[in-house]
């Protein structure tokens, strides 16, 4: 990664943001069959979930035949769950590597520039006599410090702008590649997952230097964009669409409300009415009954 960013640095018109964005492209590219499998891994899990739930309401009281029947669904779809790790399995050795190498290829002291030459490679002399020691600044950003030195320092507060964007572009990524949750428990560790890991990777701005934090968002733009144009932009075109009110009810279910009190009422009214006339038959067959008592009566004393 040393010298693939000092030859970078060199076609880059010595400008090392350039050419951690040149080589964020270029790891972007490497990783393009994974990065395609985790986009149909996350079509396909959706797919698959009117299947998982079918399974979950069935056995909803019996945790092994849930899981048992869940795997066997798995294993008929030809899917895996774990189908997603690759990519992120990936990207946490490139994280760590580019951490050290933006340290190394950009020494803050003169022991720390003699210490590059071990890292060098031999045939890279030309091109290292030319160019070394490499610049740091990028519109205005020492790539080589993190944010909280410009936090203490006070001299450059646009910085202070990297953590929100890496949290940003963090928070849209995790929306874009988010399997749709099968369950509540799923659902809310979804849900803490997508405001967990940009929260994470933004204090992770004030740690770390700012040429790794270029790294992430110019990652996670060109990973949004990529998993887009595979399994389309529903997650971001959702996004600020404003969900209406449980309380709230669509027209349908609104004339289903009022077909249904009408009916209660007219139920309601005809029983009523039965009432009244079988209230008024009983009234005229109790005084029939009274009427021809009284006349057997009548009868019997003459």
């Amino acid at each position: 990664m040393i010298n693939a960013l000092v030859l970078l640095y060199n076609v880059c018109f010595e400008n090392f943001g350039l050419s951690i964005i040149v080589f964020t492209v270029i790891v972007r590219i490497f990783m393009w069959p994974l990065t395609v499998k985790q986009a149909r891994f996350t079509k396909k899990m959706s797919e698959m979930q009117p299947r998982i739930q079918a399974v979950q309401k069935k056995y909803a009281n019996d945790k092994q035949a849930q899981s048992r029947e869940t795997m066997k669904v798995y294993r008929e779809a030809g899917f895996n769950p774990l189908g997603c790790l690759g990519p992120v399995l990936i990207q946490f050795p490139i994280w760590i590597g580019l951490y050290q190498a933006i340290i190394q290829t950009l020494p803050t002291t003169p022991d720390k520039l003699a210490d590059l030459s071990r890292y060098l490679y031999s045939w890279t002399a030309p091109i290292v006599h030319k160019v070394v020691p490499l610049s740091p600044n990028f519109m205005g950003v020492d790539l080589a410090v993190n944010s909280s030195h410009y936090w203490t320092s006070g001299s450059y507060p646009g910085a202070l702008v990297l953590p929100v964007v890496v949290g940003a572009s963090m928070f849209l990524m995790q929306k874009m590649t988010m399997t749709p949750s099968a369950s509540p428990s799923q659902d809310s560790t979804n849900r803490m997952m997508l405001w967990m890991l940009p929260i994470m990777f933004g204090f992770f701005t004030f740690q770390f230097p700012t040429g790794l934090a270029v790294y992430w968002v110019v990652s996670n733009i060109i990973g949004i964009i990529m998993q887009g144009f595979i399994t389309g932009w529903e997650p971001l075109t959702t996004l600020f669409v404003k969900k209406p009110p449980a309380s709230a009810t669509t027209p349908a279910e609104g004339l289903d409300r009022e077909v249904t009190t009408s009916d209660e009422q007219r139920i309601e009214h005809e029983h009523e009415r039965n009432v009244r006339e079988d209230g008024g038959r009983s009234d005229r067959v109790g005084s029939k009954r009274t009427q021809r008592r009284t006349r057997r009566g009548r009868n019997r004393r003459r």
